[in-house]
C-alpha cells in the first residue's frame, strides 16, 4: 500500500579511508532491500568530496546488482520478519515518527512549521549532534576517529575529481548571457507575474514552470528574493 524510495546515508560518507564508504553503503542498501523498499539509490563512495565519477558510480550500482543477483537471502520476502529486535526497533521508530507528526501539527502543519523554520532547525540540531559525537569519539567511525592506520588515516582523494575546466565555465557564462539577452522582454513579464503570484499566495509552481522556459534559475531565484526575502542560516 505504501511505495517508498530509499537513499543511502550521505553523512556516513567520509574523506578519510574513502574506500570504506562502499562497505557502509552496502550495509545500508541491505537494510533498505530487506525492508522491501520499492526504489533504492546507493551513494558513490567519493560523494564525500566531489561529484561522483564514472568509476565510483559503477561501483555504487554494482552494490545493488550483486545484492539482487547474487545474494539468495534477498529472494525471500522480508527475511528479518519475526525478529524481536527488529519488531521492537520498528515500534520505536514508528512512535518517534508519530510524535514528530504531532509536533508539526501543533505548529500549524507543514507550512506553519516552515514559517518558524522548525524542520530546518531540527535538521541542523541533528547534524550538529552527529558532528559532536564524531569529533569526541563517542560515536566510533572506523578509519575516521578510531582504528586509524599508522599514518593517521589521512584524507585520500580518488584519481579523478570532477572540476569544470575554464573553457567550459566561460562557455556556460556566455550561453547564459545570450539567454538573458534573447529573452529580455518576455523574461521581465514572466518574472513580474511570478512575483505577483508569490505575493498573492497563488500557484507559484505553475508560474515557475512558465518562467523557466525563458529565464535562468538565478533570475527566478532573485525575483523571489525581492518579494519574499532571502534565507540566512543560523547556527
Amino acid at each position: 500500500m505504501l511505495k517508498y524510495h530509499i537513499q543511502t546515508s550521505g553523512r556516513s560518507l567520509h574523506a578519510q579511508e574513502i574506500g570504506f564508504n562502499d562497505i557502509r553503503t552496502t550495509l545500508q542498501a541491505l537494510y533498505a532491500i530487506y525492508d522491501s523498499a520499492n526504489s533504492l539509490h546507493t551513494n558513490a563512495y567519493d560523494e564525500a568530496i566531489t561529484t561522483p565519477t564514472e568509476e565510483s558510480v559503477r561501483r555504487a550500482l554494482a552494490i545493488q546488482l550483486i545484492i539482487n543477483e547474487e545474494l539468495g537471502l534477498n529472494r525471500n520476502e522480508n527475511p528479518l520478519q519475526g525478529s524481536f529486535v527488529v519488531e521492537k526497533l520498528t515500534d520505536l521508530v514508528e512512535e518517534a515518527v508519530l510524535m514528530e507528526f504531532d509536533r508539526i501539527s501543533e505548529r500549524g502543519g507543514v507550512l506553519g512549521a516552515m514559517e518558524t523554520q522548525y524542520q530546518r532547525s531540527k535538521i541542523q540540531e541533528e547534524s550538529l549532534h552527529y558532528e559532536r559525537l564524531k569529533s569526541s569519539g563517542a560515536l566510533p567511525i572506523i578509519g575516521v576517529n578510531t582504528f586509524l592506520s599508522d599514518d593517521g588515516s589521512p584524507f585520500v582523494r580518488p584519481k579523478e575529481i570532477i572540476r569544470s575546466a575554464a573553457e567550459e565555465r566561460d562557455r556556460l557564462v556566455a550561453e547564459m548571457d545570450q539567454l538573458h539577452h534573447r529573452n529580455e522582454k518576455q523574461a521581465a513579464e514572466l518574472l513580474d507575474e511570478l512575483q505577483r503570484v508569490a505575493l498573492s499566495g497563488g500557484n507559484t509552481f505553475d508560474a515557475l514552470m512558465a518562467a523557466a522556459k525563458v529565464c535562468s534559475l538565478g533570475q527566478m531565484t532573485y525575483a523571489l528574493y525581492a518579494v519574499g526575502g532571502q534565507y540566512r542560516r543560523n547556527m
